[in-house]
This record gives structure tokens, sequence and C-alpha cells, in this order.
């Protein structure tokens, strides 16, 4: 059973390059922000609650992002374990891990911070089905439509300069010393978010020690 987090800025990757871990090796993903915008899109309670803080650009309560992940988690449907991303944002969370998990690698996708903005406001996001796009490398086909349902593509509600800026503030106040608690642990590894998504996740599996990725093009 494997068990790896991926913990990185705001864009540098993380939800993208779990995705293609976990699906490889059977793995559960467990995305936070996955689990957040799903409970948006479908109006529930936690969404609207989750709705309200993002229009005010403040950030989710860290005590609402342990209680997801811990439910999720309860759920033990993750056989051959999972790769978890978004989690922990704190010290206390990080302990947390920590004490029920005997994590098998914390990946650290390194991105530096003007990086982050060029990616993260090149963003956007179809409200109807979903889909996501950047402008940057992943374009839609007819500019400001969706490729799969022709809607009206739209800029994510924390993807505004200001909210950005904040969640800047907040990974390095708070999430970067997550990671000092978990070298003590002597299980991180640093990778280079900036390459191409293949290029990084093959780095990931080299310092795992696990076979190189194939693109399902080239299989």
């Amino acid at each position: 059973m494997r068990k790896y987090v991926i913990m990185g800025v705001q864009g540098s990757g993380k939800g993208t390059q779990a995705q293609l871990l976990a699906k490889d090796l059977d793995l559960v993903h467990i995305g936070v922000g996955d689990i957040f915008r799903w409970n948006v899109r479908n109006h529930t309670k936690m969404g609207a609650q989750v709705k309200r803080t993002m229009a005010t650009g403040e950030l989710v309560s860290d005590e609402l992002v342990e209680s997801v992940v811990q439910d999720r988690l309860r759920q033990h449907d993750w056989n051959y374990g999972f790769v978890i991303d978004g989690f922990p944002r704190n010290g206390r969370q990080a302990e947390f891990f920590m004490e029920s998990f005997d994590l098998d690698a914390v990946i650290h996708l390194e991105l530096p911070d003007d990086e982050v903005r060029r990616r993260v406001l090149s963003r956007r996001v179809c409200p109807n089905c979903g889909m996501d796009y950047n402008l940057i490398g992943d374009r839609p086909e007819q500019e400001g439509r969706c490729d799969i349902c022709g809607h009206e593509l739209t800029t994510r509600s924390d993807d505004t300069p200001e909210a950005l800026e904040a969640r800047l503030r907040d990974y390095h106040e708070k999430t970067r010393p997550v990671l000092e608690l978990f070298q003590r642990k002597e299980v991180v590894h640093d990778v280079d978010g900036r390459p191409p998504v293949d290029e990084v996740q093959n780095a990931i599996r080299k310092t795992l020690g696990l076979p190189a990725y194939v693109p399902a093009d080239d299989r």
C-alpha cells in the first residue's frame, strides 16, 4: 500500500500530477480543491459556505479542510493506497497526518511566485461541465468557449490577483513550515514544477523509484 502527499503552491500542478500518479498505480486521488469545487457546482450546504468565503477573497478555513479530509479518509476505499493534494496546510494537520498514517513520501513541487502568478491568472473553467483550460498551453479551440459543451468560459472566483496574493502569503507563512516537519521523517522529495507535465511526472517517479510514465498516446 502506497501513501503519498503532493504539496506545492497554487498553480504548481499538484492536482494534475496527483491524478497521473493515482491512475497508473491504482491509488485513490484525494484532491481537497476538487472536493470543494464539486460542492460549489452541486449547490450543497458546504458549497454555499465555500462560495461565500471565496467571494470575499478569503481562504477556506483550516478546520473545514481538515474535516473534509478526515471524512474522506474514513471511507477506506483506498485498498492500494492514496495520493492526496491540498493537505496538510499547517503544522497541526501535519502532526495529525504523521501520527495517523505511515507516509511513503511527500512530493514538494517547487515553483517561483512569478510563475505561479502567470499560470493561475491564465486559468479558465467551464461553469457548465467543469472542464479546465489554461490560456498558456491548453487553450480552447474557439476563443472563450468550452470545447466539450460550448458554454462560455469564466475565471474561477478565487483566481483574482487579490485572492492569489492571499494564497501565496498563506502558503509561505503556514504551509512551507509543514515541509520542515515532514523533513524530520526524511520523506520529502523536492521536484521542479516548471517543466512540462510529462517531465514533472517522470521526475516524481524517478525520485520515488517507480517505472517511468508513458503518456496514453504513446502506449
